[in-house]
């Protein structure tokens, strides 16, 4: 379902998984570009600025294959005041402008949908920076965080806070703190390898929720010891339930860029961006969509009503999918955003029947509409919104409109 005009498309599994509190959103780099901080080439790029120094040949080699934490390590044994002075430096580059345009509007939005109905906080960033920090004390919200390598035990009853998977930066200089940061391919090591805790964490948190990242690039590092990490607990029988990640796509990359996520086991939520720019606008503007319509829980899907009841269906394309928001809007099991489509004055288009008749719906969505599915999966089960399997399971498909009599218990 798209939130806005050329958004990503997020699965209704997901919106689905996220409305009953299972969805933690794992965030990287990207989520910080509006306030001006670098991903990780750029960081680098830095840290030698800083430093004053630049790069040998073999840390050019781990440079142009994209190793960047490989690249910090060799320049943290080499280089004049070697690990303190490389993250003295990387502290200066990670300095936010807030005062920037939009500079914090993603993170206010991901606090937003991290919080569940109960409003308990799960949120997981690999950055260094404190600016979700800073945006809780800004619209001041309560919020713990837990910064490596002290880290909570990812299950509801245990966990209620932001986690700085790889370390936060300290508010003053502080030696200890800035040796505890997971920046190089040797700290990688360490937390997902030889002590393991950071991959006991990403195993657990992969158990017991549905993470979607946000932020990362395909080739991020990170990426790589985390899905490593998980793929390890795979090859050992552990069944896991399905991440997802939003992924930016340049115009006709959109196939090869689905079959690089999907090897790393993680489906990919792809929005496009021109060829050769660094405009995500489509992924912020969704999220700052997303987290407004959450918050407003019932009213928010109203709202999405009251837009487009008066529209045409037909007028529905693949770059706006106002019909899929109207069909998850009304879906919501209060029914009351459907009473609110049922009293639209003046009555909307005929042709919304013929939307709603849609078989789009398949066995992963009965558990949306109250169905408990059987244990094997129906791979040739289809239905509609206004055409679908009921709650018994003796009972025939519960149905709006038909042309055909329905017989139930030797009754017409």
């Amino acid at each position: 379902m798209q939130f806005i005009a050329k958004g990503p498309d997020i699965p209704d599994k997901l919106l689905q998984a996220h409305e009953e509190g299972r969805v933690v959103f794992f965030c990287g780099a990207g989520i910080s570009y509006p306030a001006g901080l670098p991903g990780f080439k750029g960081l680098v790029d830095k840290i030698y600025d800083l430093v004053g120094d630049t790069r040998s040949d073999i840390e050019q080699d781990a440079y142009s294959r994209n190793q960047f934490d490989a690249t910090l390590d060799l320049l943290e044994r080499r280089v004049v005041g070697q690990r303190i002075a490389v993250r003295s430096a990387l502290a200066k580059a990670l300095k936010p402008n807030l005062r920037r345009k939009g500079a914090t509007d993603t993170h206010a939005a991901l606090l937003q949908l991290a919080r569940s109905r109960k409003d308990e906080l799960r949120l997981v960033t690999t950055n260094f920076d404190r600016v979700f920090e800073q945006v809780a004390k800004r619209t001041k919200q309560s919020m713990c965080a837990y910064a490596a390598p002290m880290l909570p035990i990812p299950k509801n009853s245990r966990w209620n806070g932001l986690v700085y998977l790889h370390g936060l930066l300290p508010d003053k200089a502080d030696d200890s703190s800035l040796h505890r940061l997971v920046l190089t391919s040797g700290d990688f090591g360490l937390a997902y390898l030889t002590e393991r805790w950071a991959a006991r964490f990403v195993s657990e948190l992969f158990r017991n929720y549905v993470v979607c990242f946000v932020g990362y690039s395909i080739n991020d590092p990170v990426l790589r010891y985390m899905m490593d990490a998980l793929a390890a607990d795979r090859m050992q029988g552990e069944i896991t339930p399905q991440a997802y990640a939003l992924g930016d796509c340049e115009p006709g990359q959109e196939s090869g860029k689905t079959i690089e996520w999907e090897a790393k086991g993680v489906v990919p939520i792809l929005y496009e961006i021109p060829s050769a720019s660094y405009d995500h606008s489509a992924l912020y503007n969704t999220l700052k969509a997303w987290a407004e319509t959450y918050r407003d829980g019932t009213l928010g899907k109203e709202r999405i009503v009251v837009d487009h009841a008066l529209a045409h269906p037909s007028a529905s394309t693949r770059q706006d999918d106002f019909v899929g928001r109207m069909l998850w809007a009304i879906s919501d099991e209060s029914g009351l955003p459907a009473k609110r489509f049922a009293d639209s004055n003046p009555v909307p288009a005929l042709t919304w029947l013929e939307a709603f008749s849609d078989n789009r719906y398949q066995h992963g969505d009965l558990a949306r509409f109250s169905v408990m599915p059987r244990t094997e999966v129906d791979d040739k089960l289809s239905f509609s919104l206004i055409l679908r399997p009921a709650s018994y399971t003796r009972a025939p498909r519960m149905s709006l409109v038909s042309g055909e009599l329905q017989i139930a218990n030797g009754m017409t």
